[in-house]
């Protein structure tokens, strides 16, 4: 019995979450209240609250829930990690560099809605914006991490290089589609390929 009221517990909360990205989706974070969310669940503000202090906590577990999809773990330097973009960093070649970019691409369309509710809500709410501004950070500290394990560029350069790798790639996960761009994601991705290569890789002069 314990087993199922905890088990109706997790669909509840995932309910909470699915509806309340998919309003965040639509109408925008700022736009979406509590009342909104528990409404379109099909439940009560009492409820919402027992799972979620607040909009801005449910929105801390989308995060969380972001972090899953793109494979990003708990780092015991900075937050949380892609074990997998350092590598590829610390290698530095552009085939491992392509394939990793082609591999987190495949993910944009899942991801996109997250994103783009993570930074509505970082612009609505300064509590979340800093939550936000720290995510960006542990991805650029992925890109540090690698290129301090490959001895690769100046180590005072190393930050900047990250900074201007994620931001595109932010960029591109956050805007990109075939329609609006007028590429292919392959086109896109070499294109992407050739610019990190500049940045991080090993084949080139720093």
């Amino acid at each position: 019995m314990a087993g199922l009221r905890e088990a109706q517990k997790q669909m509840t909360r995932k309910l909470l979450l699915s509806t309340a990205l998919e309003l965040f989706r639509t109408k925008g974070y700022a736009a979406t209240t509590v009342d909104d969310i528990a409404a379109a669940a099909g439940t009560t503000r009492v409820t919402f609250y027992a799972y979620f202090p607040s909009r801005s906590d449910l929105m801390r577990a989308l995060i969380g829930e972001l972090n899953e999809l793109l494979e990003r773990i708990a780092s015991p330097t900075h937050g949380s990690t892609a074990r997998d973009l350092v590598a590829v960093v610390a290698d530095g070649s552009r085939q491992a560099i392509t394939r990793w970019l082609l591999d987190i691409s495949s993910r944009w369309d899942t991801a996109r809605p997250y994103l783009n509710a993570a930074f509505e809500a970082a612009a609505a709410d300064p509590e979340l914006r800093g939550l936000v501004d720290a995510w960006i950070e542990e991805a650029i500290g992925d890109v540090e991490d690698g290129l301090d394990q490959a001895g690769r560029f100046a180590p005072e350069s190393r930050h900047t290089r990250g900074v201007l790798a994620i931001a595109q790639l932010d960029h591109a996960a956050r805007n990109w589609t075939r329609e609006r761009w007028g590429t292919e994601r392959e086109q896109l991705i070499e294109v992407l390929a050739d610019s990190w290569v500049g940045l991080l890789g090993s084949d080139t002069e720093g």
